[in-house]
């Protein structure tokens, strides 16, 4: 069978374990680099957040170099200047008095050929950012609590708390790669990261139903550790995985390239990256940064700790691959076992002529004498 059939069968064996080691520690990396620029050169803060004056005019034809060497004069050859759409020019600066917001009015007017009054002036209080931030944290702070007490309920402890880990990973990460590579951070920003929790939680929640449903399968009999009952899991819900982050990613794209890209909408270019980070981050966490969190949280269970130690006794390499024909073997050999279960003694009948329900069928009549 070919490897798409494979994939879509869910009977593809690629060793997770083996690849945990190696994403556990390239994860580690990222969040240093992120940490790190965060307390190097930290973020990136639109004007919603900072405060400031902006200053937008239908401008066609007039270039960004052109709209600075006209700023120069007036001391505000630094400012932000962007291209909105396809005529508008835009330019944020920092809070400066009446006097000098006027003179930029009137520069920008001069550059775009239109008179001082269609040139739209917005000041941001710099408390109104502040306020955005603290809105998102408690926020933030609410859905771990609201996820930390619903995975409980609906799976288990350990699965939350690995869940919530995964979680942390794609917020560290996602505000590293704007530190890292400056992109400005707006409200559009802070909504798409809360929008994308919901995506990574989705994802663990697949993956971890999957592996609860699969417990049954470590033990002895088996000889499967939780580890590499958990890979197993993971390559049974491997295209879920797949098509979930795949279909939740071309939208994005679209709006990237169709939104931001051709139409020169900035509002939809701020959000669609924060949302095509954290998506690709999501998709990744909870494959190789959830389920291996979990695997350490549930190796630590004495149950699952004395199955180790049994395995190991009898040569099983517990972090190995899974050996998938030994698996159905096993499993199948439980099945027909628990279908045609060991005879009563105390009524003479044997395993095999007992039904699953216990039930005794009536004796056969005896056939009478010829006479």
């Amino acid at each position: 069978m070919s490897a798409l059939g494979r994939l879509n069968r869910g009977e593809t064996n690629v060793d997770f374990i083996t690849w945990w080691r190696r994403t556990m520690i390239a994860s580690a990396v990222l969040i240093v680099i992120s940490i790190g620029s965060l307390f190097l050169q930290g973020l990136n803060l639109g004007i919603d957040f900072k405060g400031g004056v902006s200053w937008e005019v239908k401008a066609p034809g007039v270039s960004v170099d052109e709209a600075r060497n006209a700023l120069d004069a007036v001391g505000e050859g630094s400012a932000k200047i962007q291209i909105v759409g396809t005529d508008t020019l835009r330019v944020q600066g920092p809070e400066s008095t009446p006097e000098h917001t006027a003179d930029v009015r009137r520069a920008l007017a001069d550059v775009a050929g239109t008179d001082a009054s269609n040139v739209s002036v917005s000041t941001v209080g710099a408390s109104w950012g502040g306020d955005v931030t603290r809105s998102a944290i408690r926020a933030l702070v609410f859905f771990f609590i609201a996820i930390l007490v619903y995975l409980t309920i609906r799976l288990e402890l350990r699965m939350a708390i690995a869940a919530i880990v995964a979680v942390f990973h794609d917020v560290i990460i996602s505000v590293g790669v704007y530190s890292v590579f400056q992109f400005e951070v707006t409200p559009g920003t802070v909504i798409a990261f809360l929008t994308i929790l919901g995506f990574s939680i989705y994802d663990t929640i697949v993956v971890d139903d999957k592996i609860k449903e699969n417990e049954r399968l470590v033990g002895t009999n088996t000889r499967m550790s939780y580890a590499q009952m958990t890979s197993l899991s993971m390559n049974q819900v491997l295209l879920r995985s797949i098509n979930t982050s795949v279909v939740s990613l071309l939208p994005v794209i679209s709006l990237l390239v169709v939104g931001a890209g051709i139409m020169g909408a900035v509002t939809l270019e701020e959000f669609s990256i924060a949302l095509l980070v954290g998506l690709m981050v999501g998709a990744y966490s909870s494959i190789y940064i959830a389920a291996p969190v979990l695997v350490i949280l549930k190796d630590r269970e004495p149950k699952n700790r004395a199955i180790n130690e049994r395995l190991a006794a009898q040569g099983v390499d517990v972090n190995a691959a899974v050996d998938r024909s030994a698996v159905a073997a096993a499993t199948t050999a439980g099945s027909r076992r628990a279908v045609a279960p060991a005879g009563d003694a105390s009524t003479g009948t044997t395993g095999g002529t007992t039904p699953s329900s216990g039930v005794i069928p009536p004796r056969p009549r005896k056939k009478g004498r010829r006479r």
